[in-house]
Order: structure tokens, then sequence, then C-alpha cells
């Protein structure tokens, strides 16, 4: 697996289209979104579309749920899907596991599979590295970018700054390993972390009532900035996060450009590649 700058994707893109075309077979494509058909789904549709592409896109909204995840492999094989495209880590771990799990029937072997909106695929061992994947079936795209830049980014706007809260959901792989990469970052740089988990204990998808209780703990525990992380469900209560950001005058870091749209939040990272590195995977 490798990032690729626009205009290298791009031109991989259209080489790829044009194999895909000349073969002149209606392609069968599986959209797996975990926070259903959001910015990066419906990109990802319309550039298929604009592409002149033959090929069907059914797309399965796991609504949060990752115990329809199974449904999801099922469902890619029995529609022989040419590529399957997955939304976020909690998705990508149930549709093609680790790198551990290269032979368990359980996961997606023989259909090539593209994951994005994955938040660190090589601590979560969905990936090897920038370089490779470690599976041949499997590619996918980087969004962030590392702790460390963005607190020294809020350092530039804030140099006396001690204090960085953070709100993070155990249920969600991803979210737990941007709470340990902080928890390592933040001591080094002089910072003390303030991590809350929205719902301890709970297996399933968070009460968004908790988010404002969560929110006032870490004001009274004098936090000054707080850290959006990776996490697809406060990421779906994005608004109801930027409203009780505002009534706590707390300013923001965010490490990823998908808090942007639904959040309006300053954002350092680039755009998420995904719809062009996706339809590398479709072979023929």
């Amino acid at each position: 697996m490798k990032t690729f700058s626009g205009k290298v994707i791009l031109w991989i893109l259209a080489c790829a289209l044009c194999a895909a075309v000349q073969a002149g077979e209606k392609k069968r494509i599986l959209g797996v979104f975990y926070e259903g058909c959001e910015e990066t789904c419906r990109g990802f549709k319309a550039g298929i579309a604009d592409s002149g592409l033959d090929a069907e896109i059914t797309i399965l909204d796991l609504k949060l749920d990752k115990s329809r995840l199974p449904e999801a492999v099922r469902m890619a094989r029995d529609m022989k899907a040419d590529l399957v495209v997955v939304h976020g880590t909690t998705g990508t771990l149930g549709i093609i596991g680790t790198i551990d799990d290269r032979d368990d029937p359980r996961f997606l072997h023989d259909i090539p599979v593209v994951f994005t909106v994955v938040a660190n695929p090589f601590d979560s061992r969905i990936a090897q590295s920038f370089e490779r994947s470690g599976r041949p079936n499997v590619a996918g795209t980087f969004n962030r970018v590392p702790e460390a830049l963005n607190i020294d980014i809020i350092r530039k706007y804030d140099p006396d700054f001690k204090k960085l809260g953070l709100l993070y959901n155990s249920n969600e792989k991803n979210s737990v390993l941007t709470m340990q990469a902080l928890s390592k970052a933040a001591p080094k740089m002089g910072v003390e972390l303030v991590a809350l988990e929205v719902a301890p204990g709970n297996s399933n998808s968070p009460d968004p009532a908790l988010i404002p209780v969560r929110m006032r703990e870490l004001k009274d525990k004098g936090v000054k900035w707080l850290y959006l992380g990776s996490s697809s469900f406060l990421h779906v209560n994005g608004k109801v996060l930027l409203l009780l950001r505002l009534k706590t005058a707390l300013p923001s870091s965010v490490p990823m450009k998908i808090w942007c749209a639904s959040s309006a939040l300053s954002c350092p990272s680039p755009r998420d590649w995904v719809l062009s590195v996706g339809l590398l995977r479709i072979r023929r």
C-alpha cells in the first residue's frame, strides 16, 4: 500500500479505467460504509458515474452496527463483487481482518478490497507499511497526520497551552489507538492529556446524550484545547460536538479532513483520495 499525490492517482486511475472498459464486462462494486453514504461514498459513486465505467454499485449502510459485518462479507461473495470499498477501521477489520487473519474464512481474501478513512492502518495491523499492504487483494488510503504534529500546531496558536482533552470510544479500535498515541506523544511535549471514554464498558454505539456530560467534565478538569480524533461515533455526532465546543469555548485540533464538512472546523490534513485509489483494484 502506498499514498499517492492527486495527479499520480488520477493518471493511474485513467489507466485502470481504460483496462476495465476494454474488458467489456459490467463491474459489480460493493461499498460498505460504517456511517452511511457520507461524502466519501457520494464522491465514489459520482466518480464511477463520471468515468464511463460500466458498473453496478451496491451500498451497504452498517449504521454504526459492527454486528452486520459478516453480512457484508456474505454479500460480497454472493454477488461475486469485482471490488469492495470499505469505510473506517471497524468496518475494514470486519471485512478483511488483520494481516494475521490471511487464512481466516470469515474474511475476504480473493476479492479486491480498498479501505478508506482508516486512522492508523499499521498499528491496527490492517496494512504492513506505506510500501505494501501485506496482502495481494488489499489497498487503501491514509487520511491523517501524526498526533505530535497536531500538538505542535496548537502550540503555534497558543504557546502557553498545557492541557489537552480527548473524547474516545473504546468500541472503535481506531479511537483507542488515537488515545494511546496521544498518551505517548503528549507527555514528551510537556502536555497533560485528559482522555475521557464516552461510555465506559459499553460494547455498542454510545448514547449521544453522554457527549455533553463528558464535555463538561473536560471543561471542569481545566482542559484548554479539545482534540477531535478518529471515531465514527463522534464524527456522526459532529454537529453536537461543534455546538458544545462553542458553548464551552474550547478550541479544537483536528487530525483528519473528514471532520471539516460536518463540524466546520479548521483541519491541517489533506483531502482523502479514496475515490481514485479505489478504482486501482479493478483488475479487468
